[in-house]
């Protein structure tokens, strides 16, 4: 894979890793901006190693954002770091098992899941405006585990609509706002990230240099992202995610038509 740093094309890839930053940082949903870029601007590149590229550009921006909220929110480490290890677990398991099995599955299922979530959303103006964290007892321990496990094996596996996921699981299952939930989903992102470097790594398929660069760009994205979500709050937050679900729900639904064969 021949990389020009000075082409338009990396430029562009650029611009994409931070306006990626800035989309994932609030909401999730980065990879609808980064993951297209990659595959348009290298065609004849292995899938395997623009997904890695792009996890490695994505954890730039992740890290910041989760340091951004932690000066400014505060949240329960005791269902957190569970949450984050059964995530770093299982996405990497995800990233494995997927190199020899097909996801045409997923593709299916996908945008009915996110839809439902999206109507879920709308039906519910309240959600996620309050923050009534629910105490760490053993049972939310284990939902801890389970949450951070199933959507770590699904982030390697397949990754659209993780953050989504992520943001709406803390909400229901542990009480959170959304702007507590997106703090929590990038740390627990971060977890899932890494792991899936580490593997795509050890494999070969990573083009450092691009995912460095673009690393830096999605940083000043995520940057900037956290700083709007903390200005502006839940509002601001339950808005984005809103609009990056319909987005999901357009983008893997025709993903889904064209892994049927419907489309011509």
């Amino acid at each position: 894979m021949e990389i020009d740093f000075l082409s338009w094309t990396t430029l562009l890839l650029l611009v994409a890793a931070a306006c990626a930053g800035f989309i994932d940082a609030a909401a999730g949903g980065g990879g609808l901006i980064q993951v297209p870029a990659l595959f348009s601007a290298f065609p004849q590149a292995a899938p395997a190693t623009l997904l890695g590229t792009n996890k490695l550009a994505s954890i730039g921006g992740t890290v910041i954002a989760s340091k951004k909220y932690l000066k400014s929110v505060k949240l329960p480490y005791l269902v957190l770091t569970p949450c984050v290890a059964a995530a770093f677990m299982g996405s990497f398991g995800g990233a494995y098992v997927v190199r020899g099995i097909q996801s045409n599955q997923f593709r299916v299922a996908l945008p009915i899941i996110l839809l439902a979530l999206l109507i879920y959303t709308v039906m519910r103006p309240s959600v996620g405006f309050a923050h009534e964290p629910i105490a760490a007892g053993k049972k939310k321990i284990f939902h801890a585990l389970v949450m951070g496990g199933c959507v770590g094996f699904y982030d390697g596996f397949f990754g659209p609509g993780t953050g989504s996921f992520l943001l709406m699981g803390f909400i229901r299952i542990f009480g959170f706002d959304f702007l507590h939930a997106s703090a929590a989903s990038k740390l627990v992102n971060a977890a899932t990230n890494l792991a899936a470097i580490i593997l795509f790594g050890a494999f070969g398929h990573i083009a450092v240099f691009l995912g460095l660069a673009m690393m830096v760009a999605n940083m000043f994205g995520g940057y900037a992202g956290s700083h709007y979500a903390l200005r502006f709050g839940n509002a601001y937050i339950r808005l984005l995610f809103m609009g990056v679900v319909a987005l999901l729900i357009i983008k893997t639904g025709l993903d889904a038509i064209y892994s049927l064969g419907v489309a011509p």
